[in-house]
């Protein structure tokens, strides 16, 4: 179990219907700069993947490409100089029906919990397996909007223990990076940090309710509802729990005061 510090700042009389949970000017700025460093990341996976994120774009078997972005997204890219040095210490290529070496460290959003050992891979695996391949699982009914196909994938992707973090970070990641054609309408609140916080951000904890809250607050700042995810997991964290995902990106000052205006700060 990981336990997070929640940090809020004195209320100094701040509100804005956008983010009614809010009460110090302070934690809106911090929420502003968030939200300007998850659009930005998810613009640079979109134009210029960052380290391994690239290889995922590259790949030229899809089923290579899907399974890297799987352990990827399980194992979670890490502080320090090199991000991505134990995804790639835990990759086993798809073909050789191995699985990832487990024993490396794992990154702040990472799904793995050690006492599961390689039940979540496993069930992974066999899932796609169904499908006949992760191809063919991650392409669902030819009908389907990417919208649609993102939901309906969120779904089916909860085998083992994949949480909602890493199932909506992995598809994220493959529709920015152009490997699945899926786009998220909402943030698929469940039982997390990033549901945590939007509670404390939005004043509400129906989640019917915070999804449309999330929703009027991209829609205003001008921002992606995947952006949201990060954002929100961030602004929640200590000083020592945020992470980048790997990103080179920085937000732009331009950007941050434009969602700062939005947010009345």
């Amino acid at each position: 179990m990981r336990v997070r510090k929640l940090t809020q700042s004195a209320d100094d009389g701040y509100r804005n219907e956008l983010v009614a949970g809010l009460k110090a000017s302070q934690d809106a700025r911090r929420l502003a700069a968030e939200l300007a460093f998850a659009t930005a990341r998810l613009a640079e996976l979109a134009a210029d993947p960052p380290g391994i994120y690239a290889q995922i774009a590259s790949e030229p078997d899809p089923e290579e490409a899907l399974w890297l972005a799987f352990v990827t997204t399980y194992v979670s890219p890490s502080a320090g100089d090199d991000p991505f040095a134990a995804i790639a210490a835990a990759r086993v290529p798809w073909a050789s029906g191995e699985l990832p070496d487990l024993d490396v460290a794992m990154g702040i959003r990472t799904s793995h919990d050690q006492s599961d050992g390689v039940r979540t891979v496993l069930a992974y695996r066999a899932w796609a397996q169904r499908a006949g391949g992760q191809q063919a699982a991650f392409a669902g009914e030819d009908a389907w909007t990417p919208q649609r196909r993102f939901d309906r994938l969120f779904e089916r992707l909860a085998v083992g223990r994949f949480g909602r973090p890493g199932r909506y970070e992995l598809l994220a990641v493959l529709g920015r990076l152009g490997v699945v054609d899926v786009r998220p309408s909402s943030l698929q609140f469940a039982d997390d940090a990033t549901t945590v916080a939007a509670k404390r951000v939005f004043g509400i904890g129906d989640r019917m309710l915070l999804e449309r809250r999330a929703r009027d607050l991209a829609d205003a700042a001008d921002v992606p509802v995947d952006a949201l995810d990060l954002a929100l997991f961030n602004w929640a964290a200590p000083e020592l729990g945020r992470t980048t995902m790997g990103s080179r990106a920085a937000a732009a000052e331009d950007d941050v005061a434009a969602i700062e205006g939005v947010l009345s700060v």
